[in-house]
């Protein structure tokens, strides 16, 4: 057997010691064993006894950067190859390869690997070591995998001027770039953090970043939230009650009704890393975006991948996920309106429910209680219905809407997506009780306990004031970036504007995340429809509700005065300065009113501009883009693009967030078409809308709920805040066992 060991001393943990870290963890909060073992071995030095093992493609640089990071760290470094291969077998790989072939040589490497032991050292593996499942688990009991990952295109071109002609898997008919492609699912089935390694990075970087990588994987107790409304004198009294990425899903709101962000920001890209992800597809950017932003110890990367893959998958009616689209000049579409409910929410709410499967303890139920003004609705209830059997009985959803604030079609699509641990209810109210409610609700801890006490069940939020709802919209709008470089309309580095519809600040905050994480976006426009509170506020500093109606327009979605997500802005661009929020935020809540000092407001317009659209215009903007290019915008869309053509200079490409497809709101594009309608019923104005065959086409998903579950009944309550709570309680009592 292979064995090396460390030379120098170790530094080790009793198992005394361990047994204490495990049970103040298991007393403070529901933990996965993961979390337990990231806790004492972030205590300890960057490698102790443990391997640091690089993994790659041939041609990833895994034998010079292991060299760097060896002598970096001042221990052993072992090349798989060199020092273990070609000593075991006495000849050289390629030797070897050319002797045995293909297969016999994964089994013979795989036999190998499996007798080799090291430990406190830095190994380098081959290309094909990951193919061999026994060897791979052998090895990686005593180790961090890192995963060197290299553009194939950059791989190609080192394997050419390395003159190498032959690697493990090549035969007649298959090139290279196919058998680099085909080793990816070993490598990403393996591996426990990544660093993008672009085409022209130094190897001296490369260390760096497995280094840096190695220390983030070590080190998840600095990867905590606060609230938006906490003091840092408060946070530094609270040093043990600290909440992570976990804790935050489960939780959604903050216990003093602020909302969860990172203590310590989003994590950065370099211009050479989001280069890297251009010829990406688009579940490869979201793996890469979010396993940066989630810690291996709350969600590891294979489970990771597994729950992308998974959200992203057959439930959309596009390949491409999120395409971008040339509608006109500079102005370019993304369309968010290609999964199962026809609008951007589907993105988070197709991932976030397998998320918070994987997040929660298995010790009690939880209600996800969740507020819609149109679109959310219909996509919980869609996303928490496609769990797994077993998930769905401990987890079920309430969703309440605006009963007449909502289009007849949204109406029916929630009504349809109801399943057996997912219910509509409508509420005789706008949104903005409903998502009120909720959050007293939430903040309600005699009602609270009172539900876990008497039946074993939690709360939980889906609505955007849950972080885990902001994070992946943050990739499609890198990614929109990241296509129009791919398609040559603008070279990395060039500006963009984006023009979003904006009623709760959570889609245009995932557009300024983006841009903090480095893709190079100029300004953001929110397009308001005639509820323009934002765009006032933007304007002037001063959220004002005093006197203000919430008027019913064509685009329900932004029908919202109160936009939770404008918070977590706000505590940004006021250096987190939680006191400063909580005073905001009370005022608005006593006042009706509050207004921005003068920095804070001149910091916000270098990031925000606004305006807004009337009905009429609306209607008019989706008449013009019709005619002049056969494509239908939905209403929300059609605000953003009124707004767009008003404040844009121009001077770069403006990429439009289209959020839900027009097939949502028939009745208003048959009416801004001029089209008269044949009849009120929601299916029969799609199949009129469709017989213009229009671009896109209608969306069919949609027209298939609708047929099947248009005409069942749902639940309406009253305005009162005791009504909604004993519809929730009634739902425990019906899906979940009582506690006795």
């Amino acid at each position: 057997m292979f064995h090396v060991v460390q030379y120098r001393p170790l530094r080790l943990i009793t198992q005394n010691s361990l047994s204490s870290v495990c049970l103040k963890l298991m007393l403070s909060r529901p933990v996965a064993f993961a979390q337990i073992w990231k806790s004492w071995f972030s205590s300890h030095s960057l490698i102790g006894n443990k391997n640091i093992i690089l993994m790659g493609p041939p041609g990833a640089g895994k034998t010079t950067i292991g060299r760097i990071v060896g002598q970096k760290l001042d221990c052993p470094v072992i090349d798989i190859d060199d020092d273990v291969l070609e000593t075991t077998w006495n000849m050289s790989v390629s030797e070897k390869l050319q002797d045995v072939g293909n297969e016999q040589f994964l089994e013979e490497e795989g036999k190998a690997l499996l007798k080799f032991s090291a430990s406190g050292s830095v190994i380098s593996l081959t290309g094909s070591n990951p193919m061999h499942a026994a060897g791979m688990q052998h090895v990686k009991k005593n180790g961090i995998v890192v995963y060197l990952d290299v553009p194939t295109a950059v791989i190609m071109s080192r394997l050419k001027s390395m003159k190498v002609d032959r690697i493990v898997g090549q035969s007649s008919g298959i090139s290279f770039k196919d058998i680099l492609e085909f080793r990816k699912q070993f490598y990403k089935k393996w591996y426990d953090v990544r660093v993008l390694c672009g085409g022209d990075i130094a190897a001296e970087v490369v260390a760096e970043k497995v280094l840096d990588a190695v220390k983030r994987y070590q080190n998840s107790e600095l990867e905590t939230f606060v609230s938006t409304r906490s003091s840092r004198s408060a946070r530094s009294m609270e040093k043990d009650s600290h909440k992570y990425f976990s804790d935050v899903v489960i939780e959604g709101l903050a216990p003093d009704g602020g909302l969860f962000v990172p203590e310590r920001g989003l994590p950065k890209f370099t211009a050479g890393e989001w280069q890297s992800l251009i010829e990406a597809t688009y579940i490869e950017r979201a793996q890469v975006i979010l396993e940066r932003c989630i810690h291996p110890a709350d969600i590891p990367a294979f489970k990771l991948t597994e729950i992308i893959r998974t959200a992203y998958g057959e439930n959309f009616t596009c390949s491409k996920i999120a395409p971008v689209r040339h509608l006109a000049g500079n102005q370019f579409l993304l369309e968010l309106f290609h999964g199962p409910t026809a609008s951007f929410k589907d993105f988070a709410l197709q991932i976030v429910p397998h998320i918070f499967a994987y997040c929660i303890p298995r010790s009690c139920n939880y209600l996800v209680l969740v507020a819609t003004s149109g679109d959310t609705g219909s996509a919980v209830l869609d996303g928490f219905s496609r769990l797994h059997d077993t998930d769905k009985q401990r987890i079920a959803v309430m969703n309440f809407f605006p009963e007449d604030g909502v289009s007849q079609i949204q109406k029916s699509q929630m009504i349809g997506c109801q399943k057996e641990n997912a219910w509509s209810v409508g509420v005789k109210s706008d949104f903005d009780f409903c998502q009120t409610a909720i959050k007293q609700i939430f903040t309600n801890s005699d009602y609270t306990g009172f539900l876990t006490v008497e039946y074993g069940t939690a709360l939980a939020a889906a609505n955007s004031i849950n972080w885990a709802r902001l994070l992946p919209q943050i990739v499609y709008h890198a990614s929109a970036y990241l296509d129009l470089v791919h398609q040559d309309i603008i070279p990395f580095g060039s500006p963009v504007d984006v023009c979003i519809p904006t009623g709760n600040f959570g889609n245009i905050l995932a557009a300024l995340y983006a841009k903090m994480m480095g893709i190079p976006i100029r300004k953001c426009i929110c397009a308001s429809n005639e509820n323009n509170v934002l765009t006032d506020f933007i304007r002037t500093g001063v959220y004002d509700l005093r006197g203000r109606k919430l008027i019913p327009t064509f685009s329900p979605a932004v029908d919202i005065l109160k936009s939770s997500n404008l918070e977590r802005y706000l505590h940004l661009i006021a250096n987190e300065d939680g006191q400063l929020v909580t005073q905001l935020y009370n005022q608005l809540e006593n006042q009706g009113y509050f207004q921005l000092r003068k920095d804070l407001l001149e910091k916000l317009q270098q990031d925000l501009v606004a305006g807004w659209c009337s009905e009429e215009d609306c209607l008019a903007a989706i008449h013009s883009v019709y005619s002049t290019t056969g494509y239908i915008l939905d209403t929300h869309t059609a605000v953003a693009k009124v707004v767009a053509d008003r404040l844009q200079d121009r001077t770069c490409p403006i990429i439009i967030s289209s959020t839900a497809h027009y097939s949502k709101f028939a009745p208003a594009i048959l009416r801004a078409l001029r089209i008269a309608e044949i009849n009120q019923n929601p299916v029969s104005q799609l199949h009129l809308l469709s017989s213009y065959s229009p671009l896109p086409p209608v969306h069919w998903g949609l027209l298939e709920t609708l047929k099947k579950k248009g005409n069942e009944d749902h639940q309406v309550c009253a305005a009162d805040m005791s009504m909604l709570m004993s519809h929730i309680e009634t739902l425990i009592q019906n899906h979940f066992m009582k506690v006795f």
